[in-house]
């Protein structure tokens, strides 16, 4: 066995890739935005391609015009029939926090401008998988529509569309996903990622899309004079609700979503959001009022998520529904519960994992000798949690990798996660040409994507991934990097300026939070929860001390007297008091 092998089973987990910190190349600072920012932030945004300050406003004067997106016309129709006629809509959603944020919007708004008939489903996903399925349109059917309404899903969607319209029911589809190469024949469809849509920013989540559409409809209903009687409702006061689904879905932060999502987050911090996201916060021990996107997608995102993974993803969307704070904090707290009993599930998942990992390295001298597309399979495995493990894998051996389990019909539901080298929805398109009928189903995007496949298809599919994969990525696409923003003068640093980076803008996927890297030395470590490593480090002036915290720590490191460590600067909240703390990312023994 070799040696990489044995320390692994000795340190008890398994972490392939060797990461490597590496610093940033100086970037050209535009005249103007140094004048506009603080001197620390000025290169950190240059190197996240801002030219201008203007790109570091979030009004929401700035977004981008409605009227670019596709079909957008045909939408606003159709709901504008439907309101005038008081048709039934029901709204179907998808069983994760894009889906219930966008089911939400979808109902708040709708009611806001006049609807009276308006009820949301979103399919179990254990009983009905994902997206609008003839099976999901039966049970829709049940409730008697006249009207369907899909968000965050039904682009792929050709027999579930085909069935709502043999039922005399149209089908209006606004998603965010990448179509196939047959369009559902639906009544109408939003989404920027069509074949010729002229909308600049393909980035939108499922919930950004929808709460476009709201705008559009209010704008013609306006115009219409729908309003002469009746209240005209404030659309951005469901930017609460964009906010939350975009962090979660971690779509990329470009200029429209950094407005979306500061826009939202302001109403938060403000504490003008709904009683659902307050109640999250509350139960996830978040202030309202120091909210950042990381809160979003680290805290309030995942006990959203956990009702999809483990129930219902009814409980969430009703949570998010609600305008009682009594029923909001009861269903929150079950959200929480439920996100406890995910992470639960979640370790062991990972623990087994790492003993199939441990399983293929003892016979390799080289870990690059490894797939470079890992498919792992269990049929133990919760399908709600595959998508979270296949995440947790993929960070720890830089390849793109796919978790398989049972599903309850027999055939094997996989989840994909991918290093941003790889266009994942891309992989799994080219080997479904390759290999006609290996892949039952599959979507996604260029990070994420799920498929189906037969329970006796599994090896085949591997091979078919691995080799496929291949083709894609080169060795070097293999080695983990750390993009640091470089050294920070510790003795220059205090809880202001720790404030100000932390929200300057909404960092996020597409533009990251601040990466800094420097040599510490180690004066105090104590071990929490015998996983994570509360630390006061000296800095190299030898004078400065700042505490630390690090999550998941290497506690081989424990005995190491300095530390070149990469930390994001962060606000330690604790009993009503704030501090200063560096945020430890990785670290290795100076």
């Amino acid at each position: 066995m070799g040696s990489l092998a044995q320390h692994l089973i000795m340190s008890g987990y398994v972490h392939v890739a060797q990461r490597q910190i590496v610093r940033r190349p100086p970037v050209s600072i535009p005249v103007a935005l140094q004048q506009a920012t603080h001197p620390l932030l000025a290169p950190i945004f240059a190197a996240r391609g801002v030219e201008r300050p203007e790109e570091l406003e979030h009004e929401l004067k700035q977004l981008l015009p409605f009227t670019e997106l596709s079909g957008i016309e045909a939408a606003v129709g159709l709901l504008t029939t439907a309101l005038r006629q008081q048709q039934r809509i029901l709204i179907v959603g998808d069983y994760d926090a894009d889906g219930a944020t966008s089911s939400a919007l979808a109902v708040r708004a709708l009611r806001q401008l006049g609807a009276e008939q308006v009820d949301f489903l979103v399919p179990n996903r254990f009983r009905y998988g994902y997206g609008l399925t003839p099976a999901i349109v039966e049970v829709a059917l049940q409730r008697q529509p006249q009207l369907l309404i899909t968000v965050d899903n039904g682009i792929a969607s050709v027999a579930g569309v085909a069935s709502a319209a043999a039922a005399g029911v149209p089908v209006l589809i606004t998603d965010h996903h990448l179509p196939p190469a047959e369009l559902p024949a639906a009544a109408a469809i939003v989404n920027p990622n069509l074949p010729g849509d002229r909308f600049a920013s393909k980035a939108l989540a499922g919930v950004g899309v929808i709460f476009y559409l709201m705008l559009a409809l209010r704008a013609r209903l306006r115009d219409d004079g729908w309003f002469t009687n009746r209240t005209q409702p404030n659309m951005a006061q469901l930017l609460d609700l964009v906010a939350l689904g975009t962090v979660a879905d971690v779509v990329p932060l470009d200029h429209n979503n950094r407005i979306l999502v500061a826009q939202g987050l302001a109403r938060i911090r403000a504490g003008e959001c709904c009683v659902g996201i307050s109640a999250l916060a509350a139960v996830a021990q978040r202030p309202l009022s120091q909210m950042v996107s990381s809160d979003l997608g680290f805290a309030l995102g995942p006990r959203l998520n956990a009702a999809g993974r483990m129930d219902d993803m009814q409980i969430g969307i009703a949570a998010l529904v609600t305008d009682d704070p009594v029923e909001a904090h009861r269903l929150a707290q079950q959200l929480d519960a439920l996100n406890r009993q995910r992470r639960a599930v979640e370790y062991s998942m990972q623990e087994e994992a790492q003993q199939r990992l441990l399983q293929l390295l003892p016979s390799v001298s080289d870990t690059a000798e490894l797939p470079y597309g890992l498919c792992l399979f269990d049929a133990a495995w919760h399908e709600g949690v595959i998508g979270i493990l296949a995440s947790r894998v993929k960070d720890q051996i830089q390849r793109p990798v796919i978790i398989f389990t049972r599903a309850e019909d027999g055939d094997l539901r996989g989840s994909a996660r991918s290093i941003p080298q790889l266009h994942i929805r891309d992989v799994l398109e080219a080997v479904s040409s390759r290999y006609p009928g290996l892949i039952k189903r599959f979507g996604g995007h260029a990070m994420a994507a799920g498929l189906t496949i037969a329970a006796t298809a599994f090896t085949t599919f591997e091979a078919a991934f691995d080799t496929e994969v291949r083709r894609w990525l080169q060795p070097a696409d293999l080695r983990a990097e750390l993009l640091s923003d470089g050294v920070v003068d510790g003795a220059a640093l205090d809880l202001p300026l720790a404030h100000q980076v932390r929200s300057a803008v909404p960092w996020g996927q597409g533009f990251t939070e601040p990466l800094f890297d420097g040599e510490f030395e180690v004066v105090t470590q104590q071990l929490l929860q015998q996983r994570h490593l509360r630390l006061t480090l000296r800095w190299a002036d030898g004078v400065t001390t700042s505490e630390a915290i690090w999550f998941g720590a290497n506690t081989d490191l424990m005995t190491a007297p300095a530390l070149h460590l990469a930390y994001r600067i962060d606000v330690n909240h604790y009993r009503g008091n704030q501090r200063l703390q560096l945020r430890v990312e990785h670290a290795t023994a100076s």
